[in-house]
């Protein structure tokens, strides 16, 4: 979303469903498809869930996601919170200032894989719970301890599973795609919702 928002894209409507995100194409284009299953691509769709594959500046102003994972949080969250940005590695500072803005407490939510955790996105959590300051809750404290343990953001990111299963389907460039710090200064934020999409723009 970050990466896509950043190349040029307006908006990204987030779908929790396929076949949501297909009709929203119709009634909401020009706009590209983008998502993925299980790391499978969608048929049909234009592209998968890799960050490199939306980084060229776009033809269109909509882009249309549908994750296993991300997108299904997205749209749990703006039926929560008030405010709802993305954030992670590549714009860590600039979505820590975004959230830090409202005097606020903030939660930092990982989408995890299929329920259960995901350590790529406990690194990440604890970065941004560590860039966020404050006073933190135990989850907070834990997930920054888990993110100090490791070197750097590529060893962070690429001793999880979910970086085992994208060297297993040719992803790996993703991985050092994503190590990458503060490459971005936006915070993409949740900005209304667009039938059973949640929206999310600069």
């Amino acid at each position: 979303m970050t990466q896509a928002l950043a190349s040029g894209y307006r908006r990204v409507l987030c779908c929790a469903e396929i076949d949501e995100a297909r009709e929203l194409a119709k009634t909401e284009g020009p706009a590209k498809l983008a998502g993925e299953r299980r790391l499978e691509s969608i048929p049909g769709f234009d592209f998968g869930n890799s960050p490199r594959e939306v980084a060229a500046r776009p033809e269109v102003e909509t882009l249309i996601l549908s994750t296993t994972n991300g997108t299904r949080l997205l749209v749990a969250a703006a039926e929560r919170f008030d405010h709802v940005y993305v954030g992670s590695l590549l714009n860590l500072d600039a979505v820590a200032a975004a959230a830090r803005a409202h005097d606020e407490d903030v939660a930092v939510l990982c989408a995890g894989v299929l329920g259960e955790l995901a350590l790529d996105d406990a690194y990440c959590a604890g970065r941004i719970a560590e860039a966020l300051g404050g006073d933190r809750t135990d989850s907070a404290s834990a997930a920054i301890r888990l993110a100090g343990t490791f070197a750097d953001a590529r060893a962070g990111l690429g001793t999880s599973r979910s970086a085992w299963n994208l060297r297993n389907h040719g992803l790996e460039a993703d991985i050092e795609w994503c190590a990458q710090e503060n490459l971005l200064d936006i915070a993409p934020r949740y900005a209304g919702a667009v039938g059973p999409a949640a929206s999310v723009e600069k």
